[in-house]
This record gives C-alpha cells, structure tokens and sequence, in this order.
C-alpha cells in the first residue's frame, strides 16, 4: 500500500529532473514560498514545467504545487529551480505583516474583539 501523492516509480521522477536529487543551493524555495509564472508555457516544454507555469498564474505555494503535481517537494523544487533560472517564474515568501519586528495594532485589536466574542 502506498501513501497517497506518493509516486512509486523512481524511474520516471529520475526522468523527470534528469538525474538531479537535489535544488540548486541558492534556490530560494521553502513549503510556504509563493511562485508565480512570469510567462505562459510554450510548446515543446517538459509537461511538468508546463503545468506549474499554469498552476501558478496566481501566487501558488510550493507545497500547494506539490500536491497538486502528485510529486514529492523535493522533485518539484527541482522543476522550480529550472524555471526561476530561465525566469519564467518567480519566487517570494509571503508577507509576515511584521515590517518593524511589531504587530500591527489594528490586527491586534481584531484579535482581541474576536477573543472577547467567544
């Protein structure tokens, strides 16, 4: 039995990134980055570099890309390497909301309204 988004063919996620285990060192790819494509797929491209690019005409977390894709993060931090090196996406965290290293003290008060409802 195996576990579900899990692809239990080696051979074709070795195919898949030509032979590559591992992300380019300064890629910036964590579960939470958000992609977004800078350009439509073009023909003749690898059908998984095609399918992020369409995935990710919104911003679109790795994670979300991964499951999506049925590939481990691993493997699609690798496709995501190859398309930010040929900058046909691009790549960012999300916002913390933490400009200074302090909380916004409107969200603070939202929070403190929502608490005082329970």
């Amino acid at each position: 039995m195996s576990r579900p988004g899990r692809d239990d063919r080696p051979d074709r996620l070795y195919t898949v990134t030509g032979g590559r285990s591992r992300s380019a060192p300064d890629a910036p790819f964590d579960l939470v980055t958000l992609v977004v494509a800078e350009c439509d797929p073009v023909p003749g491209m690898q059908s998984e570099h095609a399918a992020i690019l369409r995935l990710c005409e919104r911003p679109t977390a790795v994670v979300e890309l991964a499951a999506v894709l049925r590939l481990p993060v691993s493997i699609t931090r690798i496709l995501l390497s190859d398309l930010l090196a040929a900058g046909r996406v691009s790549a960012r965290h999300p916002r913390t909301g933490l400009s200074s290293g302090v909380p916004d003290p409107d969200i603070l008060e939202q929070v403190l309204v929502g608490l005082r409802n329970l």
